[in-house]
């Protein structure tokens, strides 16, 4: 069943995207060549917490940290780790969630660290214009179809791929709630997109092939032929009149 939320639910998943994006930011002032992936791990977890709010994605299903952080070629749910050094140049991606009164955020940024050597830059303006179109399509009346489309419609001319096996998804009183949302898709197809509904929409673009696989450590996910991608994500609600980004400071 897809849940529409009420006006006051929204008002506290926005106060759980504020939280989760600030947490975000905070990693990312501080990430640089050198910095491990759990110590950004560490700064999210602690900003969550200390907005009184809690960490999404800690315990979830399994998952042993607050954030993913996945580099280059690890699509999403990279591991933090402190083995794990950011190197200049690096693709990082944060995604995280935070949680308040039982209501859930997601939201997940690439940057690179350091210097661009490896001129990945057009990668990460072409992932986050593609969220800037997708979010420009939902309104009432429209459906998840011209969501799905605006994404792909934005990146196949710029000359990258569009992971198909994981995808966005409904959110509210559970992390993934229907429906999915698609990185591809046809115009005036799909549901209809109905005031209180709220997406975490998602795209993933990889340099090279759209197939996946998954590490030996059952959870990051990697692009099958080595190729660098990019991941960004908002947590977005329907409104009367268009739409409302809830995880933006």
């Amino acid at each position: 069943m897809i849940s529409l939320k009420s006006n006051s639910e929204i008002e506290i998943m926005r106060e759980a995207g504020f939280i989760v994006a600030s947490a975000v930011m905070e990693a990312f002032d501080v990430m640089e060549p050198g910095i491990t992936t759990k110590e950004l791990d560490n700064i999210t977890c602690s900003v969550i917490k200390k907005q009184g709010a809690k960490p999404a994605f800690l315990g979830l299903y399994g998952f042993p940290a607050t954030a993913c952080v996945s580099i280059n070629n690890e699509i999403v749910h990279g591991i933090p780790s402190d083995d794990r050094i950011i190197k200049n140049g690096d693709i990082v991606t944060i995604d995280c969630g935070a949680i308040v009164d039982g209501l859930y955020s997601d939201h997940a940024v690439s940057k690179i660290a350091g210097e661009d050597i490896n001129n990945n830059r057009t990668i990460i303006e072409t992932t986050k214009g593609s969220l800037n179109q997708a979010i420009k399509e939902i309104k009432p009346g429209n459906r998840l179809g011209d969501v799905s489309n605006a994404v792909e419609s934005y990146v196949r001319p710029k000359g990258f791929e569009l992971v198909r096996e994981y995808v966005g998804h409904g959110i509210g009183r559970q992390l993934h709630e229907p429906p999915q949302v698609p990185n591809i898709g046809s115009p005036s197809t799909g549901i209809e997109l109905r005031p209180g509904l709220v997406l975490a929409i998602e795209p993933m673009l990889t340099a090279g092939g759209w197939e996946t696989e998954k590490l030996d450590d059952d959870w990051t996910v990697v692009t099958k032929d080595g190729s660098m991608s990019c991941h960004f994500e908002h947590t977005v609600a329907v409104t009367d009149i268009g739409f409302d980004i809830l995880t933006k400071i």
